[in-house]
């Protein structure tokens, strides 16, 4: 192609996850050295090839080239030059721009003249002939598919073409199944291999063609097509509707329509009897163990006959650890789909009969041996959920709870089934759609569940909550279940137990201490006593700064035993999070996440330990890392539909966010908390919102704004019962008050703390407190108590706090004029808010270090000040010697408003009292002179 803006691959439409493999091909006939190419597409059956051929032609023809094309035919294959007919068809007008010899012998080749079979020379030399110019008035493509289908003759010419295209204006464009035998020889020409799709890719292409089909189906069929997009879009198809919206059990496996079957079966069909029998053993096991398969088959076939199966590359044998696997699951799929139902049946019984000690997978195989209702099988299958959901596979769970259900004679049993279908789908896999239709279903079968079901009662309180956020309602509804269930408060009532689990979370939710009574009463009632775990949650997840302490031995054992199953994993990171414990199972949070964003735990757990991960990073001051698993999380609440839980991820980029000064991102978040929230009645998060906002205000000076964030979360004097996240704003509601003038109400809070439990929780809660009491205590009795509170366990390992305190113990120590000792607190206090990137905890730390004679560091200094008009008329009046009161009756504001003011108003001069004030002003004005 000597023209280099003709290219035969420009834009073209946009298929799901190829943009990389189009870019290359539009690139590679796109080069201008390489003018006139030819590209080979290789992948396996289904890949996409053809959709790939397809977007690249249509792109070339909407550039200006012409292209011609062809593909290969089965029952074409052994018709000379067929292909090559097909391919030149368009251009059997134009032949006579050929020579007569050469015109002859191809017109004779593609069947439209007459005369003795032309040498193959002369007729692949017609062909690179009449091509070139064709293409010296218009770019050609020739997109050839399935090349291995064409026929020998015309394979030949077009490998003698494809070599003879550089410097020309043609482009070969030809596809082949990887590993196809083939006449065409592909030597020395550059091959690209499709690959499947990716996880994302897959997971877009199924919702874009099968929208209506639930996320865990997706899943399933993604996991089944290994990113085979004929797979993706077509074994959807093949399911019933029950089945694509997971009211009924999908099967183990997935049957095939008839293009999968084509693409798939006919490699099956040809195997011998035997063969087949041992593979449909291994398709319906789904294990690969040759010893379960050889036992099932025992009688009928032998290990050795899958011999034929290994040379047609269906299955691989291996002998180191005597398993068998498909080459693709879809030939799973294709020996099931040629079996007939008897056949399938008959195996299922065999499976069943050699795998009595494996209670889960014998209940499997009876369920899909079943003809119709059978109460055993239909038990048996829902203590195989229980085991499942314990081992925390809850999307297995649900399956077996959904085949028994449709196996219980009774509308009672099956309603109650499909109802605890849906508790374990909104509890623990995350299929809100899901578990939605299940309930709907549970509620059809049995119209009493609503009023019966302790399950059923708690599914529709999770899903209200997530649609509408109404606690109120979702609370009553609960209550209203547990109170007139007739469990008996038996402790061993599982439906109960997870009941209560879900009461503790719509309690915190609705942030009222009155939720909790009927709760603490349920609680109490349980005999012969509360589960371990409830007990725990419920004494130091509530009212942590009263109720903590007494549980923490039996949360150290939870911990140390806390093993793998992520609801169990939760639930101890709930017992943890106000007990400062979350750090102790870290590595069980963290692979939680990795399980989740590998697909391999459910939704509702992998933002679980995100929320616990974030809250844990941010304490720790790994804020980067916490506002990271905090993007991740309101990404996972956009994709699965967890608009409830949002408000976690905005609370944890607040905190950051506030703490590092973005008072701007800050106030925006905590507004969107607050404005979602207070309509539903989620107070819990109105009180996070209240923490994240009062810390902003506290970073930037303005204490009086600070202060009423803080006693909106804790009235002063008290440590809020039932509000836990009040003792994470103690601090700064006793700061606020000192620094408003309210010297009373910082006393009475932090005498409050003092009487709490709180300092027995953790050493971060104490620090908290032994500092909070010395910021109240007057004289040299304050700088013991620093010190004590700063040699409490390790206080560096959290970071923001313990500056915070080395930051009013050095403005203690400088007032005291200590100067020696208060740089020393407040050069650490200023390194670890530098690490910590909190820019106006740094600016204060700097203006305290330069008032006690200390050069701050460069990077510490502040840039070119300004002040608002009311604070420069403040700073005046104050540097003229009048007081706070003084200067409020000028300007008609509060003397409490003057010193907020004033307070700010010294980080920004780089100075700490008023002394200093009419110096820095005068620089302020030499500056604005310059």
């Amino acid at each position: 192609m000597t023209d280099p803006d003709s290219t035969v691959c420009p834009a073209t439409p946009r298929l799901v996850g190829r943009d990389a493999d189009l870019a290359f091909i539009h690139s590679f006939f796109g080069n201008t050295e390489v003018h006139g190419a030819a590209l080979l597409l290789s992948g396996e059956a289904g890949v996409g090839k053809s959709a790939v051929l397809d977007a690249v032609a249509a792109g070339a023809v909407r550039n200006g080239v012409r292209v011609l094309r062809a593909a290969g035919v089965q029952f074409e294959a052994d018709i000379s030059y067929a292909g090559l007919n097909q391919l030149l068809v368009p251009l059997f007008d134009e032949l006579d721009v050929l020579d007569n010899p050469h015109r002859d012998a191809l017109r004779v080749a593609v069947g439209i003249g007459g005369g003795p079979a032309p040498d193959r020379l002369l007729t692949s030399t017609a062909v690179l002939l009449l091509l070139r110019l064709t293409a010296a008035e218009t770019p050609l493509l020739l997109v050839v598919d399935d090349l291995p289908w064409l026929d020998r003759a015309t394979n030949a010419v077009l490998g003698f073409v494809a070599r003879r295209l550089v410097g020309s204006r043609i482009g070969f464009l030809a596809a082949s199944r990887a590993g196809s035998d083939s006449f065409f020889e592909a030597g020395g020409l550059t091959e690209h291999r499709l690959a499947p799709l990716d996880d994302a890719a897959s997971a877009e292409l199924l919702a874009l063609a099968h929208p209506d089909v639930s996320p865990a189906v997706r899943r399933r069929i993604a996991a089944e097509a290994r990113g085979n997009p004929l797979a993706l879009v077509e074994l959807p198809v093949a399911l019933s509707a029950e089945q694509r919206a997971t009211l009924a059990a999908v099967p183990t496996v997935l049957p095939l329509t008839e293009r999968l079957q084509a693409m798939f079966a006919s490699r099956v069909a040809g195997l011998p009897e035997r063969s087949r029998e041992l593979l449909l053993i291994a398709a319906l096991d789904g294990t690969g163990e040759l010893a379960t398969i050889e036992a099932a088959a025992a009688g009928r076939a032998a290990i050795d006959d899958l011999a034929p199966a290994e040379r047609s590359r269906l299955v691989t044998v291996s002998a180191d650890n005597r398993r068998l696997s498909f080459r693709h699951p879809l030939i799973g799929s294709a020996v099931v789909e040629l079996a007939t139902a008897s056949e399938r049946r008959r195996t299922h019984q065999a499976l069943a009969a050699v795998l009595g000690g494996q209670l889960e997978r014998r209940a499997w195989h009876l369920g899909e041996a079943a003809l119709g209702p059978d109460a055993t099988v239909a038990a048996l299958l829902e203590e195989a959920a229980r085991r499942r959901l314990r081992r925390g596979d809850a999307l297995g769970a649900v399956t077996a709870l959904t085949r028994a259900a449709g196996l219980s004679p009774t509308a009672a049993d099956a309603s109650r089934r499909l109802a605890e279908a849906a508790y374990v789908g909104v509890d623990s896999s995350g299929e809100l759609e899901d578990a939605s239709r299940l309930l709907a279903g549970a509620r059809l079968a049995h119209p009493g569940t609503g009023r019966q079901s302790l399950h059923a009662a708690a599914a529709s309180a999770f899903l209200l909550i997530n649609r509408d956020g109404d606690i109120d309602t979702a609370y009553r509804l609960l209550v209203g279940a547990i109170e007139s269930g007739d469990h008996g408060y038996d402790a061993s009532d599982e439906a109960l137990v997870e009941a209560l689990h879900l009461m503790v979370l719509l309690c915190w939710y609705g942030g009222e201490p009155a939720l909790w009574q009927p709760l603490l009463t349920f609680v109490d009632r349980l005999t012969p006593e509360p589960p371990e775990l409830l007990w725990v949650i419920v004494r130091t997840f509530a009212d942590p700064a009263r109720t903590g302490p007494s549980a923490l031995p039996r949360l150290k054992k939870l911990i140390a035993s806390v093993g793998d199953d992520p609801t169990r994993v939760i639930r101890v990171g709930t017992a943890s999070v106000f007990a400062d414990r979350l750090g102790d199972f870290r590595f069980a949070t963290r692979r939680l996440v990795e399980q989740g964003r590998a697909g391999t735990s459910p939704v509702r757990r992998h933002l679980g330990a995100l929320m616990h991960l974030g809250l844990d990073y941010f304490h720790l001051g790994r804020w980067d890392d916490a506002a990271e698993l905090a993007a991740e999380g309101l990404a996972l609440c956009t994709d699965h539909d967890y608009r409830f839980f949002a408000w976690y991820f905005q609370y944890v980029r607040a905190a950051v966010t506030a703490a590092r000064g973005d008072a701007e991102t800050a106030a925006a978040l905590t507004e969107e908390i607050v404005r979602w929230a207070t309509p539903r009645g989620v107070h819990g998060a109105r009180f996070f919102a209240c923490h994240a906002r009062a810390l902003a205000a506290v970073g930037s000076g303005d204490f009086e704004t600070a202060y009423r964030h803080a006693r909106a979360l804790s009235p002063p004097g008290t440590v809020a019962p039932y509000v836990p996240i009040a003792m994470w704003g103690t601090m700064d509601l006793v700061e606020a008050a000192l620094r408003t003038g309210r010297e009373q109400e910082a006393a009475a809070h932090a005498a409050a703390m003092r009487a709490s439990a709180m300092a027995e929780l953790s050493p971060r809660l104490e620090l908290l407190v032994v500092a909070c009491e010395a910021l109240t205590t007057p004289g040299e009795e304050s700088v013991a108590l620093f010190e004590r509170a700063l040699a409490l366990p390790g206080p560096e390992r959290w970071p923001f706090d313990a500056a915070r305190v080395r930051l009013f113990h050095g403005e203690r120590l400088r007032r005291l004029r200590a100067t020696t000792e208060a740089r020393e607190q407040l050069s650490l206090a200023m390194d670890a808010f530098q690490r910590l990137g909190a820019k106006p905890w740094v600016t204060r730390a700097a203006a305290e270090l330069r008032a006690s004679g200390m050069s701050a560091p460069a990077s510490a200094r502040p840039g070119p000040v300004t002040l608002t008009a009311q604070e420069l008329q403040i700073a005046t009046l104050a540097a003229t010697g009048l007081t706070n009161k003084q200067i409020a009756e000028r300007l008609f504001l509060s003397h409490r408003t003057i010193g907020t003011h004033l307070y700010q108003i010294y980080p920004k001069l780089g100075i700490s009292s008023r002394a200093a004030l009419r110096d820095a002003l005068s620089g302020l004005d030499l500056d604005r002179e310059e």
